[in-house]
């Protein structure tokens, strides 16, 4: 999930802001098709094929902090706690949070609810289908660019927040309980964001609800995007989501703890990020300025 995370303005010279640039290939189509080589779409340049982590230490992983006690009546620990988010945000910009107050069986509910989805046929999925003026929906791509080197990997991108833009014709409705568990599932995403962007706020020496009001307020925009990584032919020259730095104040992220795919980049080198069993991993975003 991701906080404040703006529409993407999408300006083409010529066509619809509507429209693809190109018939839209679905990657779960083509995993299922048994190719035996990669198309050209999807194979990187070889300065942006996926690395390996041989100089960081095997024991190498982004800082595990356990948020139980944080803001209890008595308040014993919350000092230990906000260093330890101190430190993580100056060294690192990521780190993984448990006893973080979500239910792990809505966790698992998420995942397995959006696995349920990605795992019906492609057909029964279009009626989702998104485009590129506000993304959201069912996709397959990013940008309009015509000939872009594609990721491997299917998407499914909602707005939480503000309400007016949480519209639940957009969000898929199989498996049956889908919408509750998302409805759920954001919530309490947001009132852990609200927590932690406090902790932040107080460590920076400002007034708790500072970051909070610098992201709109009650206003405060969030999404949710949960990506579908299909079986690759030929997984050393794709990726299946290109480097970036994610756009938003905070992005919160619920990883599949039995695949290790996620990478972050510290001191010049790509490190794999060893997910922990019902930890959310947090990226703070880009460093702000906040007067």
């Amino acid at each position: 999930m991701n906080k404040n995370k703006k529409d993407v303005k999408v300006e083409t010279k010529k066509g619809s802001i509507d429209e693809w640039p190109e018939p839209i290939v679905r990657v779960q189509s083509l995993a299922e098709s048994n190719l035996s080589s990669l198309p050209d779409r999807y194979i990187k340049p070889a300065s942006q094929r996926p690395t390996t982590t041989e100089d960081a230490p095997a024991s190498t992983n982004i800082p595990i902090i356990d948020l139980e006690g944080l803001f209890s009546e008595e308040g014993s620990s919350d000092d230990v706690i906000m260093a330890r988010i101190s430190e993580a945000c100056r060294e690192w910009g990521f780190f993984q949070v448990v006893n973080h107050g979500v239910r792990p069986e809505l966790m698992d509910a998420a995942r397995e609810s959006w696995r349920e989805f990605f795992h019906l046929p492609v057909h029964a999925k279009e009626s989702y289908s998104n485009s590129p003026r506000t993304y959201e929906g069912y996709g397959s791509r990013l940008g309009v660019e015509k000939g872009a080197i594609l990721d491997w990997s299917d998407y499914y991108y909602l707005h939480l927040l503000p309400p007016p833009l949480k519209d639940f014709n957009k969000w898929p409705s199989f498996p049956p309980n889908i919408r509750e568990v998302i409805d759920e599932y954001g919530k309490e995403l947001v009132k852990l964001s609200g927590r932690i962007m406090r902790v932040l706020s107080s460590n920076l020496g400002l007034k708790e609800d500072k970051f909070q009001d610098a992201f709109g307020g009650e206003n405060i925009g969030a999404c949710l995007r949960v990506n579908y990584y299909p079986k690759c032919p030929r997984p050393e020259l794709a990726l299946g989501l290109s480097p970036h730095s994610d756009p938003g104040g905070m992005t919160i992220l619920l990883p599949d703890d039995q695949v290790f795919g996620l990478q972050v980049r510290k001191d010049d080198t790509w490190i794999t990020v060893k997910p922990h069993p019902h930890a959310f991993i947090v990226n703070i975003g880009d460093q702000i300025q906040v007067n």
